[in-house]
């Protein structure tokens, strides 16, 4: 089988990690084991050649915005730079648009544009650089307009690392935190990244709990997801877990081999694998599902 979707896709090229838009420091590289030659970014012909071995149709790419800017080792990388690689492969590669709650009435703003503009898929926010929890205040108007626009929206639950040693982040996002944005924004489509590590039950209660609420596999080389999380996507769960890597975080062929491995039932794999990120995100081909 292929036609494999990646929801958890960076923007890794030269450019990106030259211009220090990537946010990981050599530390966090060398815990995470990447190879030397990909240090410096990795070029879209040989991304795409990876994705191509790995059997992934398309990936989703997050325009990231993490932290204040006004806060030193905040970064971002531009909705354009995305956007130009969605509209060069337009059948590879689908944005997501990173919002800052810091950037008020502007970021809202922001946020439309790069979905009515550039056709981005859905949102993306990162808990931890902001120090806000997934309920806090700041993130509502935004988990609105993710509303009235129609699209999903996924953000880190679980611990973070220290991807840059000079800013040490909170593990903010508890997916138990999720509870009440399900609850209060119920056409809502939420979806925990990170597997949810080390609170990995609460993101499975969630998903159990609330229709819209969903869960990814990314970040954590899939032979070591937990054994709950593996049961839940190959059971009761198949319809709430969707594949990703977290590129550069995860080669996208080692994630594929491995969750090959896992012996997942046929209908499981192929809903972890494509079918829930069509019919969760809209892509072309859901309407036949």
């Amino acid at each position: 089988m292929s036609g494999f979707i990646d929801i958890v896709c960076n923007l890794y090229t030269p450019q990106v990690v030259a211009e220090g838009r990537a946010g990981l420091d050599e530390d966090f590289k060398i815990q995470v084991r990447m190879p030397e030659d990909m240090r410096a970014g990795v070029s879209m012909d040989d991304y795409l050649a990876r994705m191509d071995r790995a059997g992934i149709e398309r990936s989703l790419l997050i325009a990231v915005r993490a932290g204040d800017l006004k806060v030193r080792g905040s970064f971002e990388v531009p909705y354009a730079y995305v956007h130009e690689v969605c509209a060069q492969h337009p059948d590879r590669f689908s944005g997501l648009a990173g919002v800052d709650p810091t950037r008020g009435m502007q970021g809202l703003r922001d946020l439309e544009s790069a979905v009515r503009d550039y056709g981005f898929v859905g949102a993306h926010w990162y808990p931890h650089w902001f120090e806000m929890p997934p309920d806090a205040a700041q993130i509502y108007p935004y988990y609105a307009k993710c509303c009235e626009l129609d699209i999903p929206i996924m953000m880190q639950v679980g611990q973070n690392l220290v991807y840059d040693r000079h800013r040490r982040l909170p593990s903010v996002g508890h997916p138990m935190c999720l509870d009440r944005v399900a609850i209060d924004f119920p056409e809502l489509k939420l979806i925990g990244i990170h597997v949810g590590i080390p609170w990995t039950d609460e993101m499975i209660a969630m998903c159990w709990k609330h229709d819209n609420v969903y869960t990814a596999g990314d970040a954590y080389a899939p032979k070591y997801w937990p054994k709950q999380y593996v049961h839940y996507a190959n059971s009761y769960g198949r319809h709430k877990v969707l594949f990703g890597t977290d590129w550069p975080v995860i080669d996208p062929e080692r994630a594929v081999r491995e969750v090959e491995a896992l012996g997942m039932k046929p209908e499981s794999h192929r809903a972890l694998m494509r079918d829930n990120a069509l019919r969760v995100f809209r892509l072309p081909g859901h309407e036949r599902l």
